[in-house]
């Protein structure tokens, strides 16, 4: 393997407007990329945005937002919002959760942000191997936040909104650290957990959660 393959191989692939580019042409209107963020944690919404981006006008810097740090998240999400031609942004609530399941959920939320674009997209790229349903053209990409430029957007739109969601839940139980976890199970949220106990926005269904139920 020579030293030009090698650094090729090293690179990380960045989002481009391949898919978008393919996906207009196929489907002849707009293109919208979707995203969800919050399947893992223990409490909270799951949250979808939907992003259409202006091909003549995206924001520098587009990327999967757990690539970027939080400083740049935020800065990326004022620039997508003021810069995209529809930004629509939807949840699937605990309850939901704990009722159909995080996955089925997560395609809800996914469905809700699609619908609440205005301009109405002809297509939709979506991140991940499952297709929600949108009743458009659909294409899903995995790690479609490191390949398509619009699913880097909804991925940051999605990431922002939900820290901020959780940072102000957090305020009224700040025992659980959910400014710094975003309901995450770390060691800090488990601890709380198990001396505080269970909260309405914790999901019953999640295994942690339904042990220490069983156990009160």
């Amino acid at each position: 393997m020579d030293l030009f393959t090698k650094a090729g191989m090293d690179m990380k692939p960045t989002p481009d407007w391949e898919a978008e580019a393919e996906m207009t042409a196929s489907c002849g209107g707009l293109v919208c990329g979707v995203d969800e963020v919050g399947r893992g944690p223990l409490a909270g919404p799951v949250v979808a945005a939907a992003v259409i981006l202006d091909p003549a006008d995206i924001p520098d810097g587009l990327n999967d937002s757990k690539k970027l740090s939080e400083r740049k998240r935020e800065a990326l999400y004022d620039l997508i919002l003021d810069m995209a031609l529809a930004v629509s942004i939807a949840e699937a609530s605990v309850a939901e959760i704990d009722d159909i399941n995080i996955l089925q959920a997560s395609l809800l939320a996914m469905r809700r942000a699609v619908a609440g674009l205005a301009p109405a997209p002809a297509g939709a790229l979506v991140d991940g191997n499952k297709d929600p349903g949108l009743g458009l053209a659909t294409r899903t990409l995995i790690k479609g936040d490191g390949r398509s430029l619009s699913i880097a957007a909804a991925s940051i739109i999605a990431k922002v909104f939900r820290d901020r969601l959780m940072k102000n839940l957090g305020e009224d139980y700040p025992e659980y650290g959910w400014a710094q976890n975003a309901g995450y199970g770390v060691a800090k949220h488990l601890g709380a957990l198990k001396l505080v106990g269970v909260t309405p926005h914790h999901r019953r269904s999640f295994a942690p959660i339904r042990q220490i139920l069983s156990e009160e």
